[in-house]
């Protein structure tokens, strides 16, 4: 087998993650971006492993670990993006930027601009 073709998709697949990452507002999108990019790294180590011939699979064990890893973080990252919907009512990443509570970051900023007036 050609290490080429695996290692070539692999980077395709890294790269539309990195993009997603980068370019996308919504969390849902940015965590399926990151899965994606999780998914390019278990090609790499499940090519490897099959290239070196490795007698212990390491390359096969290291990928079952990921897998759990993202599993794990996707339950966790899901989990954050429904709470933080429900309180926010949006999913959008530019407008988190505080992790207060809403009705308190509003009366933080009255009382600034209050004082920048007077």
């Amino acid at each position: 087998m050609h290490l080429a073709y695996p290692a070539v998709l692999a980077a395709l697949l890294f790269a539309i993650g990195v993009y997603g990452v980068l370019a996308r507002r919504n969390t849902v999108l940015v965590l399926m971006s990151v899965e994606l990019m999780l998914n390019a790294v278990n090609l790499n180590l499940v090519a490897f492993d099959v290239w070196l011939r490795d007698a212990l699979h390491g390359g096969q064990a290291l990928t079952l670990f990921t897998i759990t890893l993202a599993a794990a973080e996707i339950g966790l990252g899901l989990a954050i993006v429904l709470l933080v919907f429900r309180t926010r009512r949006t999913a959008d990443i530019d407008r988190l930027t505080a992790l207060g509570d809403p009705a308190e970051d509003d009366a933080t900023s009255d009382d600034t601009s209050a004082e920048a007036v007077a």
